[in-house]
């Protein structure tokens, strides 16, 4: 699955047991927690109508999501560390299914906002769970490509959940039930059925893997705690001192912004596109089309940012073309040219994260990863809860998503900007 510098025959033969035993696994999780956190924005197109949502109380009610996410971010991860990653992702995964599928049977704002908040406290820490997960597992060498192929998931998430999203709605009084009610229940499923898998085929760590024969479980634990001692005695080991380092702040800077961008475009992408005189269906085709884009773009951004052991540069760089290519399609009329813009600012919006993600575990020792990883994503995760209101309100406002989106993409370069220079000059000290 991944192509990596391999120096010895060992090292082959384990990193390619371990690369396809989790990461297919792991990519199938993901697609669902993906799918189930954005597919509120197709149901909008129905629920909105039905409950009677404004553009600002609907963006509202989305970045609700992020609130709780945020708040119980670095507990999860500092619980997942007491319990252990897999029992945790399983946990999680089990509460945020249910979660999800009470979308269906909101009725009304007060319902809508409520369980969009519980549906965020329980996927808290899911994410950083498993970027932590995988710190347990792959080398520093390996995080770049493979973080990278991880978080092509939610390009996957797009290409199949796109389409699929449309034609739940279709199903508009089976039951009698609404097609967005549909679309809750049966998206809602596979992660409820995922969790008790977690338990039976994730290990945490390579110490625990009956799987992965002997010498092959020395040789990955032996790498994996002598980068460990390197990183330990120039960093330190406590979460407290992880949280507060400057460069942790930075990191959430950036990723802050990125969520912005991401957010902006995934939560109104199919309000945008049905725009254009859609149907349901067309329009979750229509939509998958970036996603297809961004699943290409993010494994070969990943392996660039390998090739050359270089992070900052490629993570800043992801993220400015991303915003430039998302204002450039606010400032055209053409839809054709609007979407191949789009598709262009959410593959390099997505293979931001590759490369950004192999940084924390360059200078947070193993035992402070998991509440460093889930401060940079808590903090950075707030993003999600303003872009859309302001999205949202810029819609109410001027009839148009162009202002909030363009806003939101003059942000997002700056930000690109200050985060290269500052981050270069950080990982030189």
């Amino acid at each position: 699955m991944l192509a990596v510098p391999l120096v010895s025959d060992i090292e082959r033969s384990t990193m390619r047991r371990v690369t396809w035993r989790l990461i297919p696994f792991l990519m199938l999780c993901y697609v669902v927690a993906w799918v189930d956190r954005v597919n509120v924005s197709f149901a909008a197109l129905q629920m909105n109508k039905d409950l009677g949502f404004t553009g600002a109380q609907y963006g509202l009610g989305a970045g609700l999501f992020f609130v709780t996410y945020c708040l119980l971010e670095v507990p999860s991860n500092l619980l997942l560390i007491r319990f252990g990653a897999t029992r945790w992702i399983a946990r999680i995964m089990f509460t945020w299914g249910l979660c999800a599928m009470a979308m269906a049977f909101v009725r009304n704002l007060t319902s809508f906002y409520v369980v969009r908040l519980l549906f965020g406290a329980a996927e808290a820490g899911f994410y950083p769970g498993v970027l932590f997960f995988l710190t347990l597992w792959f080398p520093a060498a390996y995080r770049g490509r493979v973080l990278a192929v991880f978080v092509s998931s939610a390009a996957i998430s797009g290409i199949i959940g796109s389409p699929i999203s449309g034609l739940l709605l279709t199903l508009d009084g089976v039951a009698g039930l609404r097609g967005w009610q549909w679309l809750y229940v049966v998206e809602a499923l596979p992660a409820i059925l995922l969790s008790p898998l977690v338990l039976l085929l994730l290990k945490d760590g390579p110490g625990h893997a009956a799987w992965l024969p002997g010498d092959e479980r020395r040789w990955l634990a032996e790498t994996l705690d002598a980068e460990a001692r390197l990183i330990e005695p120039k960093h330190g080991a406590s979460v407290w001192r992880a949280v507060t380092q400057p460069r942790v702040w930075l990191m959430a800077m950036g990723y802050f912004a990125n969520v912005c961008l991401l957010n902006g475009i995934q939560f109104f992408l199919p309000q945008i596109v049905a725009a254009f005189g859609l149907s349901t269906t067309q329009t979750g085709f229509v939509v998958a089309m970036p996603s297809a884009l961004a699943l290409v773009t993010m494994v070969w951004w990943g392996r660039r940012s390998d090739k050359y052991r270089e992070r900052y540069g490629h993570a800043a760089g992801a993220l400015f073309i991303g915003a430039v290519a998302l204002l450039a399609a606010m400032l055209l009329h053409d839809p054709t040219l609007r979407i191949v813009l789009i598709a262009l600012s959410v593959a390099f919006t997505l293979a931001f994260n590759g490369p950004f993600w192999a940084i924390p575990g360059s200078f947070l020792s193993r035992n402070a990863a998991a509440g460093g990883i889930a401060a940079i994503s808590s903090l950075g995760v707030t993003g999600g809860i303003v872009t859309p209101w302001l999205v949202g309100r810029s819609r109410d406002l001027t009839g148009d998503f162009r202002i909030g989106l363009s806003a939101v993409a003059i942000f997002a370069m700056v930000i690109a900007l200050l985060f290269y220079l500052v981050g270069r000059r950080t990982a030189k000290q």
